[in-house]
């Protein structure tokens, strides 16, 4: 898996701080964001969002890059609807010496599974190579193509959606390769947006676990969460 933060609201604290004071101010948000201290800004930060007013954190957005990971992870991370999506295509890219699949880590562990599970995803890519020589088109040669195929996706958030996305998919119940991928992007984000996300990951961090009887009563450090 490899991901990257390409682009992101410059110095987000302030933006964060300038839209929250905008609602008590008779000046405008340009002026406010120029009059505002990193202090003053990192204090009103964490008030805002420790009250829950999580509107302010929608002016900033973050742009990742990111590549190694599964059909089955971009299935589930697609359904976070307040974002911004390009993946790239099965119908247009054509994987004839260029596929790549995800095992999982209990399948890689289980020595016999996983040479059997070698076995049947380059037997489907072979068929699927023999689909293309036939001249069936890519786009309908993919339809057997396994969830493991490798994919490459391009997505934004805004800074609420993802403090949303962090407690649901840093959660240790999230699937094993969403739970990576969320893991390191709120790893990335702390370097560039520490204040704002200073408490983010799963709701355990902060309250008592929301999983009820699923609780998996191992909640995680917040120190996890850090390089």
């Amino acid at each position: 898996m490899k991901v990257k933060l390409i682009k992101y609201t410059p110095e987000p604290e302030k933006m964060v701080a300038a839209a929250a004071r905008l609602c008590y101010s008779p000046v405008g948000g340009e002026q406010l964001l120029e009059d505002i201290g990193t202090e003053e800004a990192n204090k009103l930060v964490r008030f805002v969002v420790k009250s829950g007013h999580l509107s302010t954190a929608e002016h900033i957005s973050f742009t990742f890059a990111i590549e190694g990971v599964s059909r089955a992870l971009t299935h589930q991370l697609v359904r976070h609807r307040l974002a911004s999506y390009n993946q790239q295509s099965q119908r247009y890219v054509k994987f004839m010496g260029n596929y790549q699949y995800i095992t999982p880590p209990a399948i890689k562990d289980n020595a016999k599974m996983c040479l059997k599970y070698d076995e049947f995803v380059k037997h489907i890519h072979n068929f699927y190579e023999e689909l293309l020589e036939a001249g069936v088109e890519a786009e309908d040669a993919r339809y057997i193509l396994p969830n493991a195929s490798e994919t490459k996706i391009i997505m934004t958030m805004n800074g609420r959606e993802l403090l949303h996305f962090f407690t649901v998919r840093c959660c240790n119940r999230a699937q094993w390769e969403i739970k990576e991928l969320a893991v390191t992007m709120l790893k990335l984000i702390k370097k560039v947006c520490p204040v704002v996300f200073e408490k983010a990951g799963p709701n355990c961090l902060s309250g008592p676990c929301p999983e009820g009887k699923f609780t998996c009563n191992n909640p995680p450090e917040e120190s996890d969460f850090n390089e």
